[in-house]
């Protein structure tokens, strides 16, 4: 620990209670501490609001604490954050805000979205745990490079509905993620290079980072703050996604158009010897056919109407459509299937 010195080793045994925060190191350790001295360990690692509030538990059933105040703040509603009733006649605020977002009205545009988590066992653990239970996300997929955490990986994926992808081959994890089509990719630095490829929203994890993913500024991932930490750093790019689709849907609207002054245009008026210059042709849509089945391909129609679906769903929407085309025996995919695949998938 920082001003720790050697000497300080020695001391170690001393200790009512160890605390084991990250497994993938630190667990030899405990085991040893409580081998040799019979000291318990907390071995709940306090990610996300239930984490923290069993990590608490942990400690309190270890020391014979009682947490009971330690927990209240955090058991609030949206309408109900400032309520002192809620607290014994204490108003204290909340202590994460992550509950009260996730409720809000704002965050109803993330229920249900795809995610796919690959990063260490432990934050892995913690991420597929936060996101179904916290953030009412769907978890499409969960992996991991940890081969020592494959284990417990491998069970909360059968949990979860799911096979546990336990490999440090990025192309493989590549695959898979193109295969899941998430909406959300939770993984490391190299899960955002896959998904920054396959144009999907990506938040890192764990271990590999960028420099990027380490801010000078106070931004803990474990306890209440770290939840709120957490809410950000995931749901920002979902939002992002979201902000740029509507861009892109109305970027021939008018007010988005050089020469019209709107809250979007601030800028004067053109110069002279612009004026008459023609306008930038609209961008369309540049969509692939899948190989899947070579002999499909889409009507000109079919394209553009394929074109309007949002960026970060249009993927699945095609190789649905695909898909569903394929088992059809249809060769030209036209608006009119896209719309049947629509109707098949959604019932």
């Amino acid at each position: 620990p920082l001003g720790a010195s050697p000497a300080d080793l020695r001391r170690i045994p001393e200790a009512d209670l160890n605390v084991c925060l990250y497994p993938e190191v630190a667990k030899p350790v405990c085991d040893w501490l409580e081998r040799q001295f019979a000291m318990p360990c907390v071995r709940t690692v306090p990610i996300g609001i239930g984490a923290t509030r069993d990590f608490l538990q942990e400690v309190g059933a270890a020391l014979g604490v009682d947490v009971t105040m330690a927990l209240r703040p955090e058991v609030v509603g949206a309408s109900d954050l400032w309520s002192p009733q809620l607290y014994g006649g204490s108003t204290e605020r909340a202590r994460s805000r992550l509950p009260w977002y996730s409720r809000s009205v704002d965050s109803t545009y993330l229920t249900g979205k795809r995610v796919f988590v690959f990063a260490d066992g432990t934050h892995a653990l913690a991420a597929a745990r936060i996101a179904t239970a916290e953030l009412g996300f769907e978890l499409v997929g969960l992996g991991t490079y940890s081969r020592e955490s494959a284990k417990l990986v491998r069970a909360a994926a059968k949990d979860y509905g799911l096979e546990a992808l336990i490999t440090d081959d990025y192309l493989t994890v590549e695959q898979a993620i193109s295969e899941a089509a998430p909406e959300l990719v939770l993984g490391t630095q190299m899960e955002r290079h896959i998904a920054k490829r396959l144009s999907i929203p990506c938040a890192v994890i764990s271990t590999p980072i960028h420099v990027q993913d380490v801010p000078a500024r106070y931004g803990p991932q474990m306890g209440w703050e770290g939840a709120n930490v957490i809410f950000d750093t995931w749901v920002h790019p979902l939002m992002m996604g979201l902000e740029e689709h509507l861009i892109g849907m109305f970027r021939e609207d008018f007010e988005f158009v050089d020469g019209h002054q709107s809250h979007l245009h601030a800028g004067g008026s053109k110069p002279k010897d612009s004026q008459d210059s023609p306008a930038p042709a609209a961008p369309t849509a540049s969509i692939s056919v899948s190989s899947t089945d070579k002999a499909q391909c889409w009507s000109q129609e079919g394209l553009a109407e394929l074109g309007k679906v949002p960026f970060f769903v249009r993927g699945k929407v095609r190789r649905n459509t695909e898909a569903f085309a394929q088992t059809k025996g249809i060769d030209l995919i036209t608006v009119d299937t896209l719309y049947e695949a629509k109707a098949h998938y959604g019932r």
